[in-house]
């Protein structure tokens, strides 16, 4: 394993030195982006395993895998050199489309709070209680179900992640979104594999005779649902920081520099304090962020929940129409 991961670092450094950039400026790059796609990261993980909810436990992990190597090909064969020639050849459609993708982080975080409050009603999107829980053609169906509902995500990761590397050359971008994309699909459905599993690690532990692996093991049981609940909170906070600073900053490129302009105008005084101003700065930022991508989210979910009453009066008195003529 260590091996093939030296070999793989060997070849990318050897492309890199073909495009005249260097291995350390393609890890940074990385970083940039994958910490940047943090929010939908988040999310992905905390979704993924209402997949396999019901599935047999033998067949979790072969799921969780068909789901991974759909995403990275969703990533990878579709996404990328759809947005390496957007970037190319179209970069002035980056920005927009990068707040498209934010707006949809904060429709989402903000739909969820609002059916945490009550506020409108609460909706299961991946349930389908007619599905079987095994046999191929259910795991076909969880599977493309799962993958579509990623193909989402992993646009707004690379988008996202493109932003942060779009001054880099073609091939140095291509390499370093191909990591992003490795590493990002790894680590996610590595911790879904290990969320999913968490509970009949603890029950194997629990049947232990020793008195701390059987403590543990109970630990692990009941500590799953906790672990999804906090994911999902996370998740959603995440969604609305995320989305919100990416309307922020998208807002001050296309000229509009009211709001950028206020919160950076927070920002210096903190930015001055010894030590801690990076720090400090960085809350104040997150913090409206969070807060504008709350708004932002609110009024997204508004706009949709009245287009959809619009249609669903229309459908009502259209059929009533057509039932007073048959009547």
């Amino acid at each position: 394993m260590a091996g093939g991961l030296f070999a793989l670092l060997d070849d990318v450094a050897a492309l890199v030195k073909l495009s005249a950039a260097s291995l350390d400026d393609v890890a940074a790059g990385a970083s940039r982006a994958g910490v940047k796609a943090a929010g939908v990261v988040v999310d992905d993980a905390a979704v993924t395993p209402k997949f396999v909810e019901g599935v047999s436990p033998k067949r979790e992990l072969p799921i969780i895998q068909r789901i991974a190597l759909g995403s990275l090909v969703n990533k990878i064969v579709i996404i990328l050199p759809i947005i390496l020639l957007l970037s190319q050849f179209l970069p002035w459609l980056l920005t927009p489309l990068l707040m498209v993708g934010g707006t949809y982080l904060c429709y989402e975080g903000a739909e969820k709070v609002f059916e945490k409050f009550g506020w409108i009603a609460h909706h299961e999107e991946h349930q389908d209680d007619e599905r079987p829980a095994d046999g191929d053609a259910a795991e076909k169906k969880i599977v493309r179900s799962a993958i579509t509902t990623d193909f989402v995500l992993s646009c707004e990761i690379m988008v996202i992640a493109l932003n942060e590397v779009a001054s880099e050359a073609l091939l140095p971008r291509a390499i370093i979104l191909a990591i992003v994309a490795v590493a990002i699909t790894v680590g996610v459905y590595g911790v879904v594999a290990l969320i999913v599993k968490m509970d009949d690690i603890g029950l194997h532990m629990a049947t232990k005779d020793a008195p701390g692996p059987q403590k543990f093991g109970r630990f692990l049981v009941e500590a799953m649902p906790k672990l999804l609940a906090l994911l999902s909170v996370v998740g959603t906070f995440a969604m609305l920081w995320v989305g919100g600073h990416i309307i922020l900053v998208g807002t001050d490129e296309l000229g509009f520099h009211a709001l950028y302009g206020f919160v950076h105008h927070l920002e210096e005084p903190l930015a001055a304090v010894a030590a801690v101003g990076g720090f400090l700065g960085w809350l104040v930022n997150t913090f409206f962020s969070l807060i504008l991508g709350a708004i932002w989210g609110a009024i997204v979910v508004g706009v949709v929940l009245g287009v959809k009453a619009l249609f669903r009066s229309g459908k009502n008195t259209e059929h009533a129409a057509d039932e007073a003529q048959a009547g």
